[in-house]
């Protein structure tokens, strides 16, 4: 019986992340005599890979090389000092990109959320009609959404500037939003708010305690992938955006027409690296977030 006990907290404490089922490991075990080391999948996974990252390996090089050429000529910081002492008006631009994604972001997951909620939950005429309209952002071409944008904010006499960057973006990144918290909507326990209301939670109670809790790495998914959306989006920008209102994007391709200045690498290496920590930390939080919920 003590045996027994001790092999119980020992499997607690040291085993707590294997599967304990005979089926799992059995099956585990089956799955790893199964695997080749070599196949075209892998092969072509390999590939995939390489073409995507090795331009985020040559702008990381690049941002520490000594001259502004093709050619390396040494190991150098002098960009970094650039950008940090030396480039206000691409801070202004990173600014104004910050400004318009967080809050364009922050509407769209709002309106995204009470969007998905409704056409899940409730009942009404021309439903469907309003989820099409809702996913036409995501499937028309840019330059489309960009044109329509621009005439439309003529037509009603509004200034181009920040507000309707704003705007613009906040439409673009509403279907994303409402397809994320849609996704997590669908794998929804509706018992626990039949709970809820038999333990006399009232309904606004039951959305803000059970309800957006159950759903929140949606939401925060939705938000962080309007975010994404927001900060590197060109083309509707372009078409929107008036005077004072230059984003990251149309600063950095105002660049490129002088040619390509290494500051932007040193720039790509930090934002890099902000949003590889922003992902893991996101990642375990929302992980943990959703395994306490």
């Amino acid at each position: 019986m003590a045996k027994n006990k001790f092999m119980l907290l020992h499997d607690a404490f040291f085993n707590k992340d294997k599967p304990n089922s005979e089926n799992a490991r059995h099956a585990r075990r089956s799955w790893k005599k199964g695997q080749k080391r070599f196949s075209a999948s892998k092969l072509v996974l390999w590939i995939t890979l390489f073409f995507l990252f090795i331009p985020l390996f040559i702008i990381v090089i690049y941002s520490f090389n000594g001259s502004k050429g093709a050619e390396f000529t040494g190991f150098s910081l002098i960009w970094y000092k650039k950008l940090f002492c030396e480039s206000d008006s691409l801070w202004a631009a990173l600014l104004n990109s910050l400004i318009v994604a967080l809050s364009s972001a922050a509407v769209s997951t709002i309106l995204g959320t009470m969007a998905s909620i409704g056409v899940n939950w409730y009942k009404f005429r021309g439903k469907k009609l309003i989820v099409a309209l809702t996913y036409l952002p995501m499937v028309l071409p840019e330059v489309i959404i960009g044109i329509s944008m621009v005439i439309f904010f003529s037509g009603i006499h509004l200034p181009l500037g920040l507000f309707t960057v704003f705007a613009a973006h906040t439409t673009f990144c509403l279907p994303f939003v409402f397809l994320m918290v849609n996704a997590r909507l669908d794998e929804f326990d509706y018992s626990i708010i039949e709970a809820s209301h038999d333990l006399g939670a009232t309904e606004a109670q039951t959305m803000f305690k059970v309800v957006v809790p159950a759903i929140f790495p949606g939401i925060m998914s939705g938000f962080l992938m309007a975010v994404t959306m927001s900060l590197e989006d060109f083309v509707i920008t372009f078409f929107v955006s008036g005077p004072g209102s230059t984003t990251l994007p149309l600063y950095v391709y105002s660049m490129i027409r002088f040619g390509v200045s290494p500051v932007i690498n040193s720039l790509s290496v930090v934002m890099i690296l902000i949003t590889c920590s922003i992902a893991f930390v996101c990642r375990k939080g929302l992980k943990g977030f959703a395994a306490g919920h």
